[in-house]
Formats: structure tokens, sequence, C-alpha cells
């Protein structure tokens, strides 16, 4: 249902203020779900048309009675796509709507031109249905079952992605004998006549044999697993085809989680700036606290990136406008001189814009992220003491602060994991390694996708992590899986 009446002029009025203040954002469409449509919407991503799963309608039941139970509730979807369209709650009040029209016109500008989102697909919403196109033809080829088996399986390696490979140019680290089969050219009705199975076994017989005695390949680590896995992996064509959508979609959502903490800052600097302003009544003013305090609160030993997000974005602009930065201010061993410090330069706003213009979180955190603002704002580490059996604050040292923030936030929270060879032993296997930090694998989330790697790559496959200073080398051979020591890190 399209915007009428009062949220028509609501609307108007907040994209009017909107580009007042400079922001800039693709077109909008607001569209009124009720509650079901729009926890639909939310297990597919935001997108109303994709390849049918399990999953998706698993997501749905947890959504749906996490809201009839009271216990969540979506006021809004935003899609980063052109034009963009955001989804609102025909349940909320009209405080509320207006809330998320002004967080919405956020988001929009933060899509359009954060760098991180610059290479999207900003016609995702017409991608996606033709993923779900291919994916159902697929299903009524080879059976649901056996369609769908394969999708889980691709699921649990969609994070095996580089991040950053959509900006990098690198070139193939892999040598002249290592090739992919080839096929003739064929139509798909075709493929078993142009290319028949004996064909296709001959192919990969040969490349077998020419791997004996080769180095390992590829020269240089991969990290993009999912990519080695389409471009190497002895997958039928439609196997490959759904690993691709699987992976393109992967890094459609990339960025997402590469900005959580600067994307919901900048939709909440920008809400509230407009609400309070401009846009609430006095009548409106109770709603509007309550339910902005229920966004930005930060519950003990929780991370919530509206609460850090908003108020590092006052805090650079507030440090900009006063000169609080550079070697001038940083010299200052003075905390009366620092506390009253202000050369009223007013840059702030032209600061924060080119702030959400090129950084992601880590290194928004890394930059911005000080000793005061951690003070100011009551930030601490904590651990769980096996004595007392609580969480308790173990340090409220401003590098350990930084440290664990960074640490939880890079590689968007996912565990680093990188090709370093498919030959491993000179036997085809496929060896990965884990890129240790202070974090460890989960045994049993790295044995499941040792499996799935196993059924991609129709050999046995390893992972290098440490583990209390020890190097382990975790396998699966297709039947059972298997822990060494390889030694001292």
């Amino acid at each position: 249902m399209i915007l009428t009446g009062e949220l028509a002029k609501a609307k108007s009025e907040i994209e009017e203020y909107a580009r007042d203040y400079k922001l800039d954002f693709f077109p909008m469409i607001f569209e009124i779900l009720k509650s079901d449509e729009i926890n639909e919407l939310a297990a597919k991503g935001g997108f109303p048309i994709r390849y049918p799963h399990w999953r998706f309608g698993m997501e749905f039941e947890q959504l749906n009675k996490g809201y009839t139970y009271g216990l969540q509730k979506i006021y809004e979807m935003v899609i980063n796509t052109d034009p963009c369209y955001a989804y609102l709650m025909d349940a909320n009040n009209i405080v509320d709507q207006k809330l998320v029209m002004a967080h919405v016109y956020g988001h929009c500008d933060f899509f359009k031109n954060n760098y991180w989102f610059s290479k999207t697909n900003r016609k995702m919403m017409d991608e996606m249905a033709n993923h779900a196109t291919r994916i159902r033809r697929y299903i009524d080829l080879f059976g649901y079952d056996i369609v769908e088996d394969f999708i889980d399986r691709c699921l649990s390696l969609e994070n095996l992605i580089d991040y950053h490979a959509p900006f990098i140019k690198r070139k193939s680290g892999t040598p002249e004998a290592a090739k992919k089969i080839k096929k003739l050219k064929s139509k798909k009705y075709m493929e078993q006549f142009i290319n028949p199975p004996e064909f296709i076994e001959e192919q990969q017989k040969s490349m077998q044999e020419d791997k004996d005695g080769m180095p390992a390949f590829p020269l240089s680590p991969e990290k993009d697993v999912l990519q080695f896995l389409i471009d190497y992996g002895p997958l039928e064509q439609w196997q490959r085809d759904i690993l691709s959508i699987i992976s393109e979609e992967s890094y459609y959502f990339a960025p997402q989680g590469m900005t959580k903490i600067m994307n919901e800052g900048w939709a909440s600097f920008w809400h509230s700036t407009i609400m309070t302003n401009h846009v609430l009544s006095d009548a409106d003013v109770i709603d509007y606290a309550d339910h902005h305090s229920g966004t930005v609160h930060m519950s003990p030993g929780q991370i919530n990136p509206y609460k850090i997000g908003i108020e590092l974005f006052r805090d650079i602009e507030e440090r900009w406008n006063k000169g609080r930065f550079g070697k001038e201010y940083e010299e200052c061993d003075s905390y009366s001189e620092k506390q009253n410090w202000d050369k009223k330069l007013d840059i702030g706003r032209d600061k924060i814009f080119e702030v959400r213009k090129i950084y992601n979180d880590v290194t928004f955190i890394d930059t911005f992220l000080t000793q005061e603002f951690c003070q100011k704002n009551n930030l601490f580490t904590y651990r769980y003491n096996e004595r007392t059996k609580k969480y308790e604050i173990s340090s409220r040292d401003f590098q350990a602060i930084k440290q664990q923030l960074l640490f939880s936030i890079t590689n968007a929270g996912q565990p680093r994991i990188q090709v370093v060879n498919a030959n491993y032993e000179n036997r085809g296997e496929l060896l990965l390694q884990h890129i240790t930090d202070r974090f460890g694998l989960d045994v049993n989330y790295a044995y499941r996708t040792l499996e799935n790697l196993f059924f991609m790559w129709k050999r046995p496959v390893h992972v290098q992590t440490l583990s209390e200073e020890n190097i382990i080398l975790m396998s699966f051979d297709g039947n059972k899986h298997k822990s060494q020591t390889l030694g001292k890190a």
C-alpha cells in the first residue's frame, strides 16, 4: 500500500528537510505493510522475490513469533537499490512513521555515497528475481530436495568471501596446469550430447595426472574461497551456477556487514536532527523521546551500533567544530585547557560528510575512537569470572577497549579463511588456513564446514588454525574427521 494523506505529506516535508541538509539519495519509494508482510520481507533480506528455501521460512517464523509475543518489532526496512525501496509497518503511530522516514533518508544517502557500497548492484531487485527463476528451473530439472540440499551447503560457506575483492584487481595465482575443465559450447538441452560424461571424466583424469608433481596452487593465498570453488571445483554446471548466485548475493550484502555501526549511526544522526529541529510538535516529544532512547539504548555487555555510531558522529562534528584534533591538540597535556579548547573552526558538518563517504566500521573506529570518547560513554571490556559465574568489567584501558571493538568487527565479524594449497601433499587435496587473531574457530562449525567443502571439492579437505599457541590441522576425508597438532606457532 502506497502512502496517502498525512503520511504522504510527512514524506514530502521530511524529504525537503533532508535535501536542505545536503543529503543526497536515490528516489524513495515507501510502502506500508502489515506485520506478517514486513516479517516475511525481513526473512528474505528485504527482497520479496527470492529463491525458495526453508531458511527463509524458519526466519519468518522466528520474527513472527517474536512480534506476536512482544519480544521484537520491525519499525522499518530499507533496501540498497535505485530507486530505493523502504517499508513501513502499518501498526506504527504517526510519530514512529515520521522518525522511520527520516531514518531511511539517512540510510539511502549512506548507500548512495559511501565508497564501500559503490560496487554493489543498484538493480538487485531485478537480479534477485533472475536468481529465483534460475534456481526454480533447476528444481524442475533435478528435484526440490537435491537443489535444496546443495543450497544448504552453499549457504554454510557464504561468508568465505574476500570482502575487499570488488576493490582490488588481482592477478590469478594459479599456474597453467591448474585449469578448469574445458567444455564445448552448447545449448543446455544438448549439454549431455555435446559434453558427455565420458568426455568430462577423461578431462578430469587428465587434469589429475597433470597435477602430480606440479607446484602448489594457488601460487599465492586466495581469500575468496567461494570463487576458487566456482573456478576450480569439480562441480556440475547447475551447481556452479547456484554457487555463483550465493557468491553474488554475499557480495551484495557484504558492505552492510562492513558498515553496520556507521550506517546505523548516520541514519540515527539524521533522524534525530530532522525530528528535533523541524518535525516534532509539542505533543510528539514524549513518544519520540521514548522510542529514540529505546533505539540507542546500550545494554551492559552489548554493542549497540545505533548508539556507538550516532555518538561517534556527534563527537567528530563537535571536535572539528572546535578544532580538537591535530598535533597541537594532541600534544597539549593540560586537562583544563583541553576541556575549554575551542578554535571555532565550524567545519564539523563537512567532516562528518567526508567520513560518511570514505570510511568503513574498522577504519571509522580505528581513526576516530578516542580515550575521551570511551570515558564519556562509559565503555569498558568485560570477561566471564569462573569463580563468581558472572560477567565482570576486566578493563577500562582505552587501548584494550579499542582492540576488542576492532577485533569484533574485523572481516564483518567472520573468521578469515583462505585457500593456500589445492594440491596438498601432491594428492589434489584442499588446504585452507585460518588467519588467526585472538578468536579461534568453533570446532563444531569447522567440522560441518569441512564436510560441505568436501562435497564441493570431492577430495579430502583440511584447515590449519591455532589453539592455545599450537598449530592444529583439522581434516575431513569424506568418512571421518581428524585433528592433529603440527607444532608450536
